[in-house]
């Protein structure tokens, strides 16, 4: 009875504060404005012995010289071209140091494929890598406008390519 009264003596104040929340949380639930990505990806494929050195380069990048595992990556890119990239242990699959990244840098490369039916592979600068083939790429590329069917790469500071977008 006691809560019966109240809500019949404040009934208005009870529906006003409701507004008052209810326009504030959606308020704070607008989305900002984002960036929108051209590619997300929270996985990617090492480089298998059939794609080693220059026996099958995708898009003109070779492969390294031996296969290489990965246990995780995941990146972004988005239109602007802010590229971020993180892999975990990528190291080699085969040889003498098979389970460790002999590496001190890797590389990203984001190919496109342009109107004019060209590719364009874009560097970045080297980013650290440990032994244990982990690393975090954040760079900037200039993409073409379009970029069509994008493929992130990590590679090498040579350019090979170790990793690339896929399952």
């Amino acid at each position: 009875m006691f809560i019966a009264r109240i809500v019949r003596g404040c009934g208005f104040a009870i529906v006003l504060s409701g507004l008052v929340i209810a326009s504030t949380v959606s308020t704070a639930a607008a989305p900002s404005a984002k960036t929108p990505k051209i590619l997300e990806f929270d996985t990617m494929v090492a480089l298998p012995q059939a794609f080693t050195g220059t026996q099958a380069p995708i898009r003109g990048i070779n492969g390294g010289g031996l296969p290489w595992a990965i246990d995780q990556a995941r990146g972004e890119l988005d239109v602007n071209g802010k590229l971020e990239v993180q892999v975990r242990g990528l190291v080699l699959a085969a040889g003498a140091n098979a389970g460790i990244n002999p590496l001190a840098t890797f590389r990203a490369v984001v190919s496109c494929l342009a109107d004019d039916r060209s590719t364009q592979n874009l560097s970045t600068l080297p980013f650290a890598a440990t032994s244990s083939g982990d690393a975090d790429i954040e760079a900037f590329v200039t993409l073409p406008r379009p970029c069509i069917a994008p493929i992130v790469f990590v590679t090498s500071a040579g350019g090979a390519w170790l990793a690339t977008t896929g399952h």
